[in-house]
Order: structure tokens, then sequence, then C-alpha cells
């Protein structure tokens, strides 16, 4: 049998020979690009393109006790909410030594604590994951980790290392404070999915209604389906039959507010006169419809890029000053959908 010729693996040696440098200063020029020469990583740099060099990443790992590769746990790669994520914690991370590996749990703790094992056997150079409420495993597994971990997308006591997000049940509330303020009466919500950052805003809804008298059971219809702008006019439909009383809305997300609003202007009823709507997230649609659509703000983009910042300052520095607790707020933006007379009201303020 004819013998196959392998090629020859090149090494971080081969690469310092043609650089005319050391074998360490092509480990910083790799790892830690700014604690070498512009010099000495133009020489590394070229010698690397021209003899095709891969780092071993395992190897890395087993010398250094850590990849240069950054976790991230989410509940989905179609909502979205989590592209603003992303992209901020792309743009954060350019220029870095480090890299993303995203793992999608959609919505299963046990997924995610399947994938917290995973990820952390890879030994990453630090970890985010979406939420506080992870299985007792997984909150355990993570307090065990010998990386930097982010808790993205809330804001509440108990986080297992750095957190930064925002309060979900404050935003529920003044959401429906809002409502409140232009006059409404009988408010209800719409709910899809009902994961925990949702359950949140519901309790902040039904926790400021309560406290003025005006909650009712009624008013609330959820589902555990996911999110669609057809079923928030279903929902919408549903919410009618059981109270047609109802004068406003409270959705969990901007695309049941949006299938809500649609509905409510197939059925002749006029917004914001007689009904009014607001969302949560502020999608980049919500702006674009007529009326516009009241809603929740969320500082998505800049959650990603204060994660990714976070986790490469506790590299830097290692030390646990380096930790955050970091409340980025949010901001009810009125709309058309839940404001009379919007361009008056502008216009006084």
């Amino acid at each position: 049998m004819k013998k196959i010729k392998t090629k020859q693996k090149i090494t971080l040696v081969d690469v310092a020979k043609e650089a005319g440098v050391s074998a360490i200063t092509v480990s910083r020029t790799i790892r830690s690009p700014h604690m070498v020469s512009p010099k000495a990583r133009e020489k590394v740099e070229a010698a690397v393109d021209a003899l095709g060099y891969v780092p071993d990443a395992a190897a890395s790992a087993l010398a250094s006790n850590r990849t240069d590769v950054i976790g991230l746990l989410i509940p989905s790669l179609t909502n979205s909410v989590f592209a603003e994520v992303l992209r901020g914690m792309y743009d954060e991370i350019e220029g870095t030594p480090y890299s993303i590996q995203i793992g999608n749990y959609r919505y299963s703790p046990l997924t995610e604590e399947k994938l917290i094992r995973t990820f952390l056997c890879q030994k990453p150079a630090g970890l985010i994951v979406a939420g506080l409420d992870q299985t007792e495993t997984s909150r355990k597994l993570l307090m065990e980790a010998s990386c930097p971990i982010v808790q993205i997308m809330e804001f509440d006591k108990g986080p297992v290392d750095s957190m930064i997000g925002f309060s979900h049940f404050e935003a529920g509330a003044a959401a429906t404070r809002h409502l409140i303020e232009q006059g409404y009466e009988r408010i209800g919500f719409l709910g899809a999915r009902m994961d925990p950052r949702s359950q949140r805003r519901l309790a902040g809804f039904r926790q400021e209604l309560k406290s003025r008298g005006s909650l009712s059971a009624e008013r609330t219809v959820t589902t555990p389906e996911a999110s669609s702008v057809g079923l928030g006019a279903e929902l919408l439909r549903e919410l009618l039959v059981r109270a047609p009383d109802t004068d406003a809305i409270f959705c969990n997300n901007d695309d049941l507010a949006i299938g809500a609003l649609l509905e409510a202007q197939r059925r002749g009823i006029r917004i914001p006169e007689d009904f009014g709507i607001c969302g949560f997230n502020d999608l980049e649609i919500s702006k674009q419809l007529n009326p516009g659509l009241t809603s929740v703000a969320t500082p998505r983009y800049r959650i990603g890029g204060a994660a990714i910042k976070t986790i490469v300052r506790s590299l830097e520095t290692d030390s646990v000053t380096a930790r955050k607790r970091l409340d980025l707020g949010f901001e009810v933006i009125p709309r058309g959908s839940s404001i009379l007379n919007l361009e008056r009201k502008n216009a006084q303020s």
C-alpha cells in the first residue's frame, strides 16, 4: 500500500525562527498582542501568514489552564432581542485576543445545565449566561468555576459573580404606571413564553395595579407558546372575550403588542382614544408603525459590550475588584399607541 505523506505541523517554534524572535514573543503576540511592540508583532504576524500557523487551542489551554474563548449561553438564536446583545459583544471583543462561543439552551434549564458543564470542561476564559434562574446544580457549577462569570439581562439579588442588566419587575411596573397616568383604568396583560424575565414583568404589572385596587385576574392572558405577531392578535381576541371593557394592555414584548395593535385596528378600535397599548423591548419596527408603539426600551447593546469588558478586565487584573453589579436601567418610550395629542405633548416638554 502506498504510504500517504502527511504535512508536517507548523509549531510555535517554527514561527519564532521565521520571525527572528523568541517563542515567548510569538506566544504573547497571539494571546496578548497589546503586550508586544508593534515591530515585533508585525514580524510575528507576517511569519504566521507565511507558514499558515494555526494555534493549538487544546495545548494552549493545558499550558495556561484556560483557552481564549468566552462562552455565551442564551435561550434563543431567533429572538431579535439577543441580536443586539450579540452585536454589543462582538463590537467590544474586536481587537482583543478572545473569541466568543455560543450555546443555545432553548429556554430549557436542564439543557442550560448540560451546556454549562460542557463549556466549563473546555476551560473558557469566561462565561456569560442570560438571567439569574439557573438550576441548583447549574448555580453550584458557576459558583465553583475558575473563570469570571457574568449573568446578563437582569438586575436582582444573589448573582454568582458579576451581574449586568436591569430590573424586569420595575420595568413592568413602570409600563403599567405609564398607562395609568394616561387615564386608562381597566388594564390587561398579554404574555407569551413566560420565561422568568417575563414572569417578573408580569409581577411588576400586578403589583402596580394591586396597589391601586384595580387588579383583575380575568384581564391577564398568557400562554407558553413562543411569541409572534399573530399570537398577539389571538391573545387580544381572547382578552376581549373575557373582559370586553378592557381599555389598555401591557404586552411582555413588542411582537405581541404589534399583533394586538393590528387586531384592534381591524376591529375598528381607536388607538389610543379608546384603547392604549404598551410593548416591551422597543424594537425598530415599533417606531415605524402608525400610530407608533409605546414600548420599554432596554439597553441590550450596552449589556453585551459591558459583559465582555467585565470579563476582559477581570482577566487582565486577576482581581475581584473587576466584578460588577451594573444596573443599566430602562426607559418607557411614549408614542401614539398610548398618548393622545403626542405632538402637542412633545412640544410642551
